[in-house]
């Protein structure tokens, strides 16, 4: 996917799981008309208002994700949610530094 655009974004499954699914902070890329999320290997495509509770539904399972950017306060899940949300390794400085403004804590939940 050379040539894409890519972002640090939040990924959260909401299939089945309701607010407490496994989430994620990580890097996702777009397809050339930005109509297609890719993140860890799954291809998203949006629900178009339809989903409950979610925003994009993986193209291959049909499970409901959440996809938003990350939140600079890190309060990403549903206020009902709880669980951890794993970082990916890759992203983990980027993440902390620029879009929480502070240094990485010494164990962050890297993914």
């Amino acid at each position: 996917m050379a040539g894409h655009s890519t972002r640090i974004m939040y990924v959260e499954c909401k299939s089945g799981s309701g607010d407490d699914g496994p989430a994620w902070i990580g890097r996702v890329s777009f397809s050339k008309t930005g109509r297609t999320i890719y993140f860890n290997g799954m291809a998203f495509q949006s629900c178009g208002g339809r989903g409950i509770g979610a925003n994009y539904f993986e193209v291959e399972s049909g499970e409901q994700y959440w996809i938003s950017g990350p939140k600079k306060n890190g309060q990403d899940r549903h206020w009902a949610g709880c669980g951890p949300v794993k970082i990916d390794a890759d992203v983990v400085q980027e993440y902390w530094q620029d879009i929480r403004n502070c240094q990485p804590p010494k164990n962050p939940n890297v993914a």
